[in-house]
């Protein structure tokens, strides 16, 4: 057999990844395309943030907004990473046009959900520097001179939240990070954060991150996955959300986040929020169960307080 064609990492029935560095994502990737009429009230368009990479992201704002009522307001700004451990999805991806649909009809923001280049074909640390540039295109607008309407003419800058799931909640945290020295954040909101530590005991995850970082020798230790083990005093937010479920094998790691953010002399808040008896992105899986609900209520509350 050619030594290319065999597997060198089998995640059936998401993906495999071959000696050769090829990768066969096995669940079929559909293109949710976005729509001005609205959606449970909700419209959305695309913007391309950096031309020469071809990377967009998706905004999502309530019909109100774009249907020329009187007394129009500023609405709080999110930004949101997708998860799929750095591999899979994208933020076109139904789960994720969903979501976001739905935190815009709860919490009565505009919202904005970045697509970045994924992993193996891209390792990290390029998704981080997709998001970053994501970020620097979206401030682009704080003057009401940016390239996109949607953002100039709604979008409250003093206000802003950044949100994301899984790998997209270990993104959100390193936006807000590098955000501290340059942007104002509001919030950030982590759901089932994509960390890793020394404890260990996550093996399935403890490889996604090596499919997804095959440059680094550090394993669990690359700060970029092992978060706590870095000084997070200058994390540039005022309150943080972090979601965990009791079930999920990285619940452990959402609270010594928390915890390890409390001690390291940060100034702001953090809360934590635990579902029990549930599993890693369970509110994605099954959106309309009670404890997904439960979820959203408590998002959009986060979304909504006054600082």
């Amino acid at each position: 057999m050619d030594l290319d064609s065999e597997i060198e990492y089998d995640y059936y029935p998401r993906f495999r990844v071959y000696k050769n560095g090829q990768i066969e994502r096995l669940v079929t990737q559909t293109f949710v395309t976005p729509s001005l009429n609205p959606e449970n009230g909700i419209v959305s368009k695309d913007a391309v943030y950096s031309p020469e990479k071809n990377l967009s992201l998706r905004i999502y704002l309530p019909h109100k907004a774009v249907a020329g009522e009187e007394n129009k307001k500023k609405l709080p700004l999110l930004v949101y990473f997708h998860g799929g451990g750095f591999i899979m999805e994208t933020a076109f991806s139904p789960v994720y046009h969903t979501f976001l649909t739905s935190v815009v009809s709860a919490a009565d923001c505009i919202a904005v959900s970045v697509d970045y280049r994924r992993a193996p074909e891209h390792p990290i640390p390029i998704a981080y520097e997709d998001s970053w540039d994501a970020m620097e295109w979206i401030f682009r607008h704080v003057s009401g001179t940016g390239p996109e309407d949607w953002l100039n003419e709604n979008a409250d800058f003093g206000r802003v939240f950044i949100a994301g799931d899984s790998a997209g909640a270990n993104i959100a945290h390193h936006m807000g990070m590098r955000a501290g020295k340059e942007h104002e954040i509001s919030g950030m909101t982590l759901f089932h954060p994509f960390f890793l530590s020394k404890v260990g005991g996550v093996g399935y995850f403890e490889g996604i991150w090596d499919i997804a970082s095959p440059k680094s020798d550090k394993g669990v230790v690359d700060p970029w996955i092992n978060v706590v083990g870095s000084d997070l005093s200058g994390l540039g937010c005022r309150r943080v959300l972090v979601m965990v479920a009791g079930e999920d094998v990285l619940a452990r790691e959402g609270w010594v986040y928390a915890a390890a953010l409390k001690k390291s002399g940060w100034g702001g808040k953090v809360e934590v929020m635990e579902t029990k008896g549930e599993d890693h992105v369970f509110h994605l899986r099954n959106p309309n169960s009670d404890m997904a609900r439960e979820v959203m209520r408590r998002f959009a509350e986060f979304l909504k307080k006054q600082d």
